[in-house]
């Protein structure tokens, strides 16, 4: 099969991926073998291909928000048919003994695993995923329409969560690449007031498009103070000026897996009058199955720019360089 490897981590303008030949993969006792019909392009990607995460697989295929059937079953799988279309997402595997998977926080699992980052993903013509862990999509989204939302939107909406924003509250976005497009749409449909601080154009219109209250450049000041906002930029340097932006009492969520280095914090004009600072680490698969069930129900949508996978590596440049609003999604091309 065709499929991108990572083979020597580093910038992606100098050509860290290779496209060539793999065998197809074989199942595990457990898992699915999935024919990748779409696959989106999320900056976690981009951070495994540059070397921002380290590496765990030598050569490993990116990709985990895979949209894929059925082609193979592993002989512990129930419940599952050839033909099947399933997604896979970010989070690929828990101990489910330990004591943080015990009481609902599988996420926080020590011995959790990650698909194109542990194992190859779906930047392929096929991957594997563990059948506990495959998401059944809803009916009335096409592929490519789905597959920024098995990271984007789980996250987004971890995210979402954890900021914490009150009925009717004003949450600000930092950042509105694949991921927030999506959790606004949700926090729209929810009753919030959402303010988008962002460095593209295309994405400033595209936030005020969806119904954003404002949309400014990424270190301004929102028209008004925040109850809650949501960092999905990889930029440290913007959590002062987020923490500023907040109310007395507000939360920021750092939603990234990656951030540059935070500068010093002062107490006084950035944390005090119990504000918080908190982090988002991956989803659990309750999360998954919560988001899902709510962008059917909200009309939840992706804007997706399209790229043959044959230039999956144009689409990361393309990401790092923010040359696209929404998300970008690769397609299986014909040979």
């Amino acid at each position: 099969m065709r499929a991108w490897s990572v083979v020597a981590p580093g910038p992606v303008e100098g050509g860290p991926l290779r496209f060539a030949g793999k065998p197809v993969p074989v199942p595990g006792e457990d898992e699915l073998l999935l024919r990748v019909r779409a696959c989106g392009v999320c900056r976690t990607d981009l951070h495994v291909t540059e070397g921002d995460l380290p590496v765990r697989r030598p050569g490993v295929t990116p990709g985990h928000e895979v949209v894929g059937a059925v082609a193979g079953l592993g002989a512990a799988v129930r419940g599952f048919a050839p033909g099947d279309r399933v997604g896979a997402a970010w989070l690929r595997r828990t101990d489910g003994t330990c004591a943080h998977c015990l009481r609902g926080a599988e996420n926080l699992c020590p011995a959790s695993r990650y698909t194109g980052w542990d194992a190859d993903g779906g930047y392929a013509e096929y991957t594997t995923v563990p059948g506990a862990f495959a998401y059944r999509l809803p009916d009335g989204l096409d592929d490519v329409s789905a597959a920024p939302l098995l990271c984007a939107g789980i996250i987004g909406y971890r995210a979402l969560r954890r900021a914490a924003p009150p009925p009717g509250g004003r949450l600000g976005l930092y950042g509105f690449g694949g991921s927030a497009h999506l959790c606004a749409q949700v926090a729209l449909a929810e009753g919030a007031s959402v303010h988008v601080m962002t460095r593209g154009a295309d994405a400033r219109r595209l936030a005020l498009a969806l119904g954003a209250a404002s949309a400014q450049e990424a270190y301004a000041q929102p028209p008004e103070p925040l109850d809650s906002a949501i960092l999905f930029a990889p930029v440290g340097d913007l959590v002062p000026v987020a923490l500023r932006a907040l109310d007395r009492g507000g939360v920021l969520a750092v939603a990234g897996i990656h951030l540059t280095d935070i500068p010093p914090l002062r107490y006084e004009s950035e944390l005090f009058y119990e504000k918080e600072l908190r982090s988002v680490t991956s989803n659990t698969r309750e999360d998954g199955r919560e988001f899902l069930a709510r962008a059917a129900r909200y009309g939840v949508r992706a804007t997706t720019h399209t790229y043959p996978l044959s230039r999956a590596d144009e689409a990361l440049r393309d990401l790092k360089a923010g040359r696209f609003d929404g998300a970008a999604v690769l397609v299986n091309d014909p040979r």
